[in-house]
């Protein structure tokens, strides 16, 4: 007589589910917990939901797909490229300090000395007008002068393309008043300006980034006149400028 065979034995689950079970409940209740005690920030939860939306892909109802596609795109795009202009900024100022500690460790007198101040994705040179000028010239005569812009031109060609470079002039009082050129303090700022301007070309800096300004003796740095006599070499990214047209109060205003 054949012996009957062992009939199968019911198929259950692993016995670690059940407590991995347990531990996933008493996990999910102290979360619970934690959050009914917390003080909750209205706008940061808003924007934890906002990041978590753009990073799932979660699309709202009332705006198509390309739409949206393109609006987070373009706010990567120009998160990264502050982001970049910034660390831009900071390497260029850097490379400039670096010239100015130079320059200044050779320069006898403190007048004499250049400042570099930095701002938010730009940076100022302050030059006093007796390094490149003598009193009341305009032309750039002074070998020494030209080998220091040439030092600059040097630094300037290894910054980024995105740095546009603004020269400002300044004078002490307006004590010339001739009929010929220089007939003021105005062309004395402008013309300087220029002949900085020229040299820059010289040495092989793009025109296109070039700008001249000049504020005569109207925007006096202390009451000491030899402080007031300056030029100032302001480095900026042009993408970082607002535009005032874009602003829809602007033409109301004209009215």
């Amino acid at each position: 007589m054949a012996k009957d065979k062992c009939p199968e034995c019911e198929k259950c689950l692993p016995g670690w589910l059940v407590q991995f079970g347990d531990l996933m409940s008493l996990l999910l209740t102290f979360f619970i917990l934690l959050l009914s005690m917390a003080v909750m920030d209205k706008k940061k939860v808003e924007e934890y939901f906002e990041v978590m939306r753009k990073a799932m892909g979660f699309l709202d109802k009332n705006t198509s797909v390309e739409e949206q596609t393109e609006k987070n795109s373009t706010d990567d795009s120009s998160s990264d490229s502050d982001e970049d202009s910034d660390s831009t900024s900071e390497e260029a100022s850097d490379e400039m300090a670096q010239l100015v500690a130079e320059v200044n460790s050779n320069s006898i007198n403190e007048s004499e000395e250049i400042s570099i101040e930095k701002g938010k994705n730009e940076f100022t040179l302050d030059i006093p007008s007796t390094i490149m000028f003598d009193d009341g010239e305009y032309n750039l005569s002074n070998p020494a002068a030209k080998r220091f812009i040439s030092k600059i031109a040097r630094v300037i060609r290894t910054m980024p393309q995105t740095f546009n470079i603004e020269i400002i002039g300044h004078t002490d009082t307006n004590r010339i008043k001739n009929t010929a050129i220089p007939r003021d303090a105005w062309d004395i700022s402008a013309l300087r300006s220029i002949s900085v301007v020229k040299e820059l070309i010289k040495n092989r800096i793009d025109p296109s980034v070039l700008k001249v300004s000049a504020y005569g003796s109207y925007h006096p740095k202390s009451d000491n006149a030899s402080d007031n006599r300056r030029v100032e070499m302001r480095f900026f990214a042009e993408n970082n400028q607002n535009d005032i047209l874009d602003e829809e109060s602007f033409f109301d205003r004209l009215e």
